[in-house]
This record gives structure tokens, sequence and C-alpha cells, in this order.
């Protein structure tokens, strides 16, 4: 194949996709802006949801009486030293029907206690029935969560009384102290929780870059009439089929260097949101993308195999389209098997992941890029990894070749 004719039949491809704004804006914008706002702004939204939960003051009904102590610890206010709340008590408000109650939105939780609960330890034990949304996450971290923390409190303050009449200290409930500490790598865990997002957002960015040109250059040109032209020209169908895997990579690896850069801005404003945070609150919301030379070598290299790849089944697959409406249907179920194989990422930690994983296209390279985030990835992985991605780009590229061989799949408009 001659490179010049290559690149003549790419540059031209490329030249159609640059006078769409639309492509422009989901190239290049949508990953800068997408990116930082599902890895920082909606971790951030959702703790400031939480932690409002924990100031807000909550309704919780009572059937019948509950013990002074019980009520003092559930309407009572955590404060730091200057007087600010951390955490805000509920107000405890009488109700009949306690099921009622809280299906009705009356109250976010409801408390009853069958028989009378014990006021010291030693007097027997007692059973408290709350009423609560428990599939409802407000009502989880709200008040269903201040109940159980004061009774928890509650229980603890009445042993202790026990405790100290017979002679006991605290340190009876807790003879063994246990004090976690992080084993994972650094890298592990800047990355946080949130981490398995990357490729999947990474390999989306990718297909929808590549889509837009891959099915302007097959179906869109089968519609408009232009690609009868090109087959008659002094131009190798090699050299089509070529051009426009070279077109359509280029601009998924635009979209890819994009996402990589929305990352990197994720990272740097998650540094300044989070710097007077606590370690626990940074981890959480991690998803902070920093590499090294030989980590970027390895996401480098992955990410261009996939895009190479994804570009090459997107080709072979509109060709056979009569239109360009018509493509869209063939390559929109790609979405869906990016999406949920990367979905069981987030189960990683659960999985026993050997070295065959890796061997399969596309998900082999979303497990590579987790581990390159992580800080885990190892030389024979993404090698592995890559070399699945170029085998499927080549078998999608000569499946490419040979429908624009036929006539009947050329001329199916």
């Amino acid at each position: 194949m001659r490179p010049d004719y290559i690149w003549r039949v790419a540059s031209r491809d490329l030249l159609s996709t640059l006078r769409d704004r639309r492509t422009l804006t989901s190239t290049i914008l949508i990953p800068l802006l997408l990116i930082p706002l599902f890895t920082l702004g909606l971790p951030l939204l959702l703790g400031r949801f939480i932690g409002g939960q924990a100031q807000e003051r909550q309704k919780v009904g009572v059937v019948g009486t509950l013990p002074a102590p019980l009520r003092a610890t559930l309407t009572r206010d955590e404060k730091t030293p200057d007087g600010t709340v951390t955490r805000a008590g509920v107000a405890l408000v009488s109700v009949r029907d306690p099921r009622a109650a809280v299906q009705a939105g009356e109250v976010d939780a409801a408390l009853r206690a069958p028989s009378p609960l014990p006021t010291r330890a030693g007097d027997g034990s007692g059973e408290l029935e709350v009423y609560a949304k428990l599939g409802n996450l407000r009502a989880q971290t709200g008040a269903f969560a201040k109940v159980q923390a004061a009774v928890e409190a509650y229980n603890r303050t009445l042993a202790l009384e026990r405790l100290r009449g017979a002679g006991l200290g605290a340190q009876t409930l807790t003879p063994v102290t246990l004090s976690p500490i992080d084993a994972s790598p650094e890298q592990e865990r800047r990355s946080g929780q949130l981490a398995f997002l990357i490729p999947m957002l990474m390999l989306n960015f990718i297909l929808t870059g590549a889509m837009a040109t891959a099915l302007d250059a097959t179906a869109g040109e089968k519609e408009r009439g232009t690609l009868e032209s090109l087959l008659v020209s002094p131009v190798r169908r090699s050299e089509v089929v070529a051009g426009k895997l070279l077109a359509t990579t280029i601009t998924a690896l635009t979209t890819a260097c994009f996402s990589v850069l929305g990352f990197l801005l994720s990272g740097v404003l998650a540094r300044a949101a989070l710097s007077g945070a606590p370690t626990e609150l940074t981890q959480a919301f991690g998803g902070q993308l920093t590499l090294t030379f030989g980590s970027a070598l390895a996401l480098l290299g992955t990410v261009i195999s996939a895009a190479l790849l994804i570009s090459a089944v997107l080709i072979a697959l509109s060709i056979y389209a009569r239109s360009y409406k018509e493509a869209q249907t063939y390559v929109t179920p790609l979405t869906l098997l990016i999406v949920f194989p990367a979905v069981l990422l987030q189960f990683s930690d659960f999985l026993n992941l050997g070295g065959g994983i890796y061997a399969l296209p596309l998900f082999g390279s979303m497990v590579a890029i987790l581990d390159t985030v992580r800080g885990n990835l190892t030389a024979g992985h993404v090698l592995t990894a890559i070399a699945a991605n170029l085998l499927g780009a080549l078998l999608a590229g000569l499946l490419a070749l040979r429908s624009f061989g036929r006539e009947e799949v050329i001329f199916r408009n």
C-alpha cells in the first residue's frame, strides 16, 4: 500500500469531520467537562447531600414513652469546641401509628417500644422498633442512622454504669483495639473508589469520537453518492480502508487525549477542593490520575490499540448500512458492550482476575487501564491487552476490506 494515498483518503475524511462543529464539541469539549463532573462533581455533590443530612434536624415519631437518658441522647447535638454543629439531634414528636406516619411523610422515622425499656444495665432487655423507609438513601443517612447511633450510645452508657459499679473501667468492653493501616500502594489509594469510572469513560469517549468519522466516511458517503467516485479513482481498496481506518483512529485518539486531560484536570481540582479534607474523604472521592513515564507509555499503547480496534469494528459494521441513520442502529449496541463490562470493574476486588482476562479484546484494555490508574500494572499484562486489541483490529479490518470489495455491499442503497 502507498502511504501518500492512504493519507489522502484519511485527510479527506478528517476534513469532512472537522467541518461539523457538533463533532468537535463531542470530541474536545465534552470529555474536558464531563469527566471532572463524573469523577469529582457527582461524588462531592453526594457527599454534600449526606453531610447535609447529618446537620439537618429530622423528625422522629415516638409511640408511648422513652427513658429520659435515651431521649436526651437522641435530641443532643454534637458540636465542635467552637460551637459548630457537626451532627444535629432529632426532633421527637408523638404519633399514634408509626408505620402510617412514616409512609405519609409526617416523620422520617418512628420509634415504638412494645415493652418498657431498661434504664439500668441488669434490669433485663428491651426491644425498640424503628420504622423507616430503609430503601431510601435519605432516611438511611439521616434519621435512621442517628437513631441507630443514639441507641448504641445509650447501651454503652448503661454498660459503663454497670462496670463502674463493679469496679471496672471502660477498657473492659474493648480489651483489644484495632488499628487499621492501609497497605495499598500510594497510587491505588490516590485513585480512590471511583477509579473504575476511568476506563469506562475513556473507552466510551473513544467510541463517541470514532463513531462520527466512521459513520460519515462509510454510510454517509454512500448516502451522498461520493463513495463511488472514490472507488473508481486510482486508489486501491486496501488503501481506501486503511485511510478511513487512519482517519477514524485519529479522531478517536483525539477524544482519548482530551479525556486523559479531563482526568488530569479532575485530579488538580480534587487536590484543590479536598486539600483540607480528612484522609477518608480524599480516598473516597479519588479518581485522580497521576502517571509515571512507564505507566503513561502503557496507557498510551493500550488506548491506541483500543481506538484502532473500535475504529475497525465501526467501519466494518457501518459499511453494510444503506444510510447514516441505519448505520447508527448498527453501532449503538457497541456502547452497551463497553458499559456492561466496565460496570463489572467496580467489583474487580471480588474477582480472581487471572492473566487470561487481558487476552479479551477491549475488556482486557479496561482492566489494564484500571491497573495503570491504581499502579498495579505489569508489562506482560499490558502487552497481552495490546496484542489482543491489535489482533481484533486486524480481523475487523480484513472484514471491512472484504466488504469494500463486494458490489452488493457498496451499492446496497
